[in-house]
């Protein structure tokens, strides 16, 4: 069942994917919200390579397959650090307007980035895993407590806070807060894709938050 679900979430994400592109087209590729077009590429990359993981077969072309996974997840997440840091931008806090907020942001994000590549990406190595009907490799060791996941939650709770008081738009904190119970909380579902669920209302939130400021500011500049 999970290769179907993880299917579905690869169009689902395709959809957000193409949507998002029409509002960048429509508003603008000059901002930082649309670093959300990559990390929604790799959610797309991510659940396709799972769906068809059983499809392929085991061998160095699903592994190849999988590698890139964690690549994209070490240089595309963080990004949703710029992200959240243009949204509290947007609400009109004076001092993250200027160069300072931009090079605190980047020098986040490159960290976060470096941890991730030293943690979980340089030196991987794979085994072959499954589970549910999915096959996919899997990184063959523990690697300590996600130190960028948390510093790009972090980043996110903060922002979506900020606009919840600023602009009264709460459902970006919403969908951080029940990604965050979703990876903490042990669902009793037959299922490592249900689970994952989690993760797209958390990307929903995010691009719905993308539209709502772009209309508040086109709004502005009427």
């Amino acid at each position: 069942m999970d290769p179907y679900i993880y299917g579905l979430y690869s169009l689902v994400y395709l959809f957000l994917f193409l949507l998002g592109l029409k509002l960048s087209i429509k508003h603008g590729f000059f901002s930082w919200l649309n670093v959300l077009l990559l990390v929604t590429f790799g959610l797309v990359y991510d659940n396709l390579v799972l769906a068809m993981g059983s499809i392929i077969g085991k061998g160095s072309f699903l592994e190849g397959l999988n590698v890139m996974r964690y690549w994209f997840h070490a240089f595309f997440t963080p990004l949703l650090i710029l992200f959240s840091w243009e949204a509290i931008r947007e609400t009109g806090i004076h001092w993250l307007k200027g160069r300072t907020g931009l090079i605190v942001a980047g020098v986040f994000t490159l960290a976060m980035m470096i941890a991730e590549l030293v943690q979980n990406t340089i030196g991987l190595k794979l085994e072959p895993s499954e589970s549910y009907g999915v096959l996919s490799y899997e990184s063959s060791g523990s690697h300590g407590p996600p130190i960028m996941i948390i510093g790009v939650t972090l980043a996110l709770l903060l922002a979506g806070i900020i606009l919840w008081k600023k602009l009264k738009w709460k459902w970006m904190a919403v969908g951080v807060i029940l990604m965050g119970i979703g990876s903490a909380v042990k669902i009793p579902i037959e299922s490592d894709a249900a689970t994952n669920g989690f993760e797209l209302i958390l990307l929903i939130s995010l691009w719905a938050t993308k539209a709502f400021l772009e209309k508040n500011t086109d709004q502005a500049t009427r």
